[in-house]
């Protein structure tokens, strides 16, 4: 025999399916990678004890500055994001919600992503040190570069290990350094012939970057706008499409002399 419920006690029995969602929903994976501003590294110095710049068949010069690589920090291909960490995040300058599609390959296993992000950080490398001796009209069979960044990965440290590579054997041009003594970072990869391209996450670069006390930021001229996003005080963007821009660009800051682009 059924009884008949009191209407409170009908509301109480149909919320218990809701508050059962919206608990399973607000604690269930979500497809989204959580990232904040991460690390940078000076390319004209050393990481963890070893220099990341080594140059042989050809004197290397001591340089001043600094030009420091920049990078993001996101949660891992495996870590479970959930609504609570997108709702959490979301509004947060110094974070950003993105799909993990976006930073990770999409279906592959940790180890496999971490040898594709190692292949992409080799292939950078390579392509770097061809285009600054390209630039510097040096041959590959007599000039050898060595690059070394550890536990980093991926293509974005292009543009900086090229501007470093071109600091230790040239700097200037006419003796001075390429950075004027400051420290100047930025973001973008690079290919063979000097080419620039864009690279995702300059928002957050360019936090990691102030804060790390650059007080230049050389961004992708294609995103200019997501760097101006959430710029810090006290950090000029310069926008790069090539490395012959880029050089120019920081040779014009130098000296003073000259125009230097701005986003």
């Amino acid at each position: 025999m059924l009884s008949r419920l009191t209407r409170p006690q009908a509301v109480a029995v149909c919320a218990l399916p809701v508050v059962g969602l919206l608990a399973t929903a607000v604690f269930a994976p979500l497809p989204f990678s959580v990232a904040q501003p991460g690390m940078t590294a000076n390319v004209l110095g050393e990481n963890r004890g070893t220099p990341v710049i080594t140059v042989s068949g050809a004197p290397a010069r001591t340089t001043s500055g600094q030009l420091r690589m920049t990078t993001i920090a996101a949660t891992g291909p495996d870590a479970r994001v959930s609504l609570g960490d997108v709702l959490g995040n979301w509004f947060r300058t110094d974070r950003a919600v993105m799909p993990r599609d976006s930073v990770y390959p999409s279906g592959n296993s940790v180890k496999e992503i971490e040898k594709h992000n190692a292949e992409q950080m080799r292939q950078s490398q390579d392509a770097a040190t061809q285009a600054a001796l390209k630039y510097l009209r040096l041959s590959a069979d007599k000039v050898k570069v060595k690059l070394k960044l550890a536990d980093v990965g991926g293509p974005s440290a292009g543009l900086l290990f090229t501007l470093g590579i071109i600091d230790k054997l040239d700097g200037d041009g006419s003796g001075g350094d390429l950075t004027g003594g400051h420290t100047v970072a930025g973001t973008g990869t690079i290919d063979a012939d000097g080419k620039v391209g864009a690279v995702g996450g300059v928002a957050l670069k360019t936090q990691a970057a102030r804060r790390d006390g650059a007080t230049v930021f050389l961004v992708p001229k294609a995103e200019c706008s997501d760097a101006k996003a959430e710029l810090p005080k006290g950090l000029r963007l310069v926008p790069v499409t090539t490395l012959t821009g880029a050089v120019g660009s920081l040779a014009a800051l130098e000296k003073g002399k000259g125009s230097v682009p701005s986003c």
